[in-house]
């Protein structure tokens, strides 16, 4: 009978058993962020557990397929990958994206608490909104240009939207954004029109909070426009407050697809919230008149990009200077105790040179106890010389004087 094998050894044939992530989505290594995306939601669609409940061999391939998204989907962890393999590799910092819609409710009460504490958790659209673009089966509403839709959306649904522009509103760039009054976790998604009828996502930008309310937007603008991940900083920030500086600018990435064709195209509104609907506002805007607008955002981001690498660069710098300092820290503190050392010894010395018996050092706690007992006792004599002086004093019965009367009884 062979063996049993320990969970260690288990762990370590898992290990040389993982396929390559770029075998495992089916993608080349000179692969887009974009096609990577695409890959990775069509497959995760294909294997999810909703649509294979009783599939243990399709629960398998879909943890792979988002453990591999979960390394090529960061430009760090990629390029680790590449340059070494799986080694280079946390896989314990992996985050997986959550779909809410197939949690219980103990687990999304506990996603939701650990969100409310800080800890980053990326969410997942449902696979069942997926699947019903996929097959053409949502309802499309009509979104006009310059005119603002609001709504409300059920946690895990979604809305969805067609804008159609022409030739030159689409030279002229185009705009789509969102915002929540009352701070409703939400997503933008921009699907891919499919051939059969049907709609594939395409693009997905998370909301996050700006000032009082809570918004995301798609800018389609005829040049590269940069989009900002709000978690990769999340993460940082839970490990390490320098962490957090250096990597402040390194979810500042470019967005996948920067123009639209004339046409008509599909939006959505996904409500991500943990329990409650979600309100938003929606527009569709042409961005002829913000001239003045895009020369701003393109100066913005050029100046972005170049702070990036100026942080990139100073972090080695602060690196080595902090490094310089924890030393001197810890040298001054070395050097204070052998200072002091050494003037304990040197007054040790001086205080050997006699022939005298060595004084014993009264404290103040004894002197002041001793002068507590001198005190104590005369307050007690006191009190017993003038007990004595007042019984003197007093008369007793026997010394009284009775008068007598000497008369004769009848």
């Amino acid at each position: 009978m062979p063996a049993r094998r320990s969970r260690p050894e288990k762990q370590d044939e898992a290990k040389h058993l993982r396929r390559d992530p770029y075998e495992v989505l089916g993608v080349s290594r000179n692969s887009s962020d974009q096609e990577i995306k695409s890959a990775y939601r069509k497959m995760a669609l294909k294997y999810h557990p909703d649509k294979n409940a009783n599939d243990p061999e399709a629960a398998d391939m879909f943890k792979e397929v988002t453990f591999s998204y979960n390394i090529l989907s960061d430009p760090d962890k990629r390029r680790q990958y590449d340059s070494a393999g799986f080694e280079a590799v946390e896989s314990e910092s992996q985050e997986l994206e959550l779909d809410l819609s197939s949690l219980g409710t103990v687990n999304t009460m506990f996603a939701a608490l650990f969100s409310k504490l800080g800890v980053p958790i990326k969410t997942t659209v449902s696979a069942t909104v997926l699947e019903e673009a996929l097959n053409g089966v949502v309802s499309i509403r009509p979104l006009p240009l310059g005119q603002p839709i609001s709504r409300k959306v059920e946690k895990q649904c979604a809305h969805f939207y067609s804008v159609t522009i022409t030739e030159e509103e689409a030279r002229a760039g185009f705009v789509c954004r969102v915002q929540s009054s009352d701070k409703s976790k939400f997503k933008l998604l921009y699907f891919d029109q499919e051939g059969n009828g049907g709609l594939s996502l395409a693009l997905q930008e998370d909301s996050a909070k700006t000032g009082k309310f809570t918004s995301a937007g798609m800018y389609f603008l005829c040049f590269p426009v940069y989009r900002l991940d709000q978690t990769v900083n999340a993460i940082a920030a839970a490990k390490d407050a320098d962490t957090a500086f250096f990597k402040k600018l390194d979810g500042f990435q470019p967005c996948e697809i920067t123009e639209l064709k004339a046409g008509t195209h599909v939006f959505a509104v996904y409500g991500d919230n943990f329990f409650k609907s979600a309100s938003y506002s929606i527009e569709a805007l042409c961005a002829a008149p913000f001239v003045e607008e895009k020369e701003n955002l393109r100066d913005v981001e050029a100046r972005i990009l170049t702070k990036r690498v100026e942080i990139s660069k100073f972090e080695n710098e602060y690196r080595e200077v902090l490094a310089q300092f924890t030393e001197m820290t810890s040298r001054y503190t070395q050097e204070m105790q052998e200072i002091d050392e050494l003037l304990k010894q040197w007054n040790e010395i001086h205080a050997s040179y006699t022939i005298a018996p060595q004084m014993k050092r009264s404290t103040s706690k004894s002197r002041s106890k001793g002068l507590f007992r001198e005190t104590k006792e005369e307050g007690q004599l006191r009190d017993k010389k003038a007990s004595m002086k007042d019984r003197t004093k007093k008369k007793k019965w026997f010394n009284i004087h009775l008068k007598v009367d000497k008369r004769k009884p009848c």
